[in-house]
């Protein structure tokens, strides 16, 4: 086991010390890859599905039944995020470019934003510079960090729950600016990749209770540090025959049926 390990974080942590730590984890994972991922959650069945991420922004999960082929499609490239769900009415293959997510009204009504799957997988990492608090203790041996976020209704705030020996992400959530939960990630079953010494959890619950939504996800066959054999093909984006693209960030432009060649 781990246990023999050092601590990874002194009995009382300054923030600057709790930051490093987390940082210094993240900073040894440049890809994740997870071919026999498992995703369950509410109002679907249990899904086979393959999880890959590179650095920064390269993500992509597919997700799928031996029966129906791909229900779920989720990734992101240098470019642009996409999502595709196979029993989405209407059907489209929805769809918003980085820069423009940044200045987009979207942004400020998605309760979570799209690279919180990212930071999920155990690929935290804290703005040095950023709006955060000292370090909290709480019971159990952890400790809090509070992030503010100004949105249009007011600072929303992002609590990120770290073991005080390992400095590992328990959890994190976000609450708007009335203080309600609006997600919450939660990693457990934390594994240790031999080769790079990094640490990252194999279980993965993600919940949104204003939107109903609740998702676990189980990684399993996971290769650290690998690059993807074909990472231009894997992290484009992809085309359903049938399914038109929307971009939610641009509407007008987008909402047009933009039917795409056949997959």
């Amino acid at each position: 086991g781990y246990s023999r390990l050092p601590p990874a974080l002194p009995p009382a942590p300054t923030r600057q010390q709790v930051i490093e730590a987390v940082n210094a984890n993240a900073g040894l994972i440049q890809a994740i890859f997870a071919s026999d991922a498992t995703l369950s959650g509410s109002g679907f069945p249990s899904l086979k599905a393959s999880i890959a991420y590179e650095r920064q922004r390269r993500f992509r999960v597919v997700a799928g039944t031996g029966i129906t082929g791909p229900e779920v499609d989720l990734g992101s490239n240098e470019q642009a995020f996409w999502f595709w769900v196979r029993r989405n009415e209407p059907p489209a293959l929805y769809f918003c470019r980085h820069d423009d997510f940044a200045a987009s009204p979207m942004r400020q009504q998605l309760p979570i934003d799209p690279y919180w799957m990212i930071e999920a997988l155990g690929v935290v990492q804290f703005d040095p510079a950023g709006p955060h608090s000292d370090p909290i203790p709480v019971p159990g041996g952890k400790f809090e960090i509070h992030t503010t976020r100004e949105t249009a209704e007011g600072p929303a705030v992002r609590v990120t729950v770290i073991d005080g020996t390992r400095a590992l992400v328990l959890e994190q959530r976000v609450y708007d600016a009335r203080r309600q939960l609006v997600a919450s990630s939660t990693a457990s079953k934390f594994a240790r990749d031999p080769l790079s010494g990094a640490f990252y959890p194999t279980v993965i619950d993600l919940k949104s209770p204003p939107a109903d939504f609740a998702l676990q996800i189980r990684l399993a066959g996971v290769q650290i540090n690998r690059p993807a054999a074909n990472p231009e093909q894997l992290f484009a984006m992809p085309q359903y025959s049938g399914w038109p693209a929307v971009d939610l960030c641009n509407p007008r432009g987008g909402m047009q049926a933009a039917f795409v060649r056949p997959r």
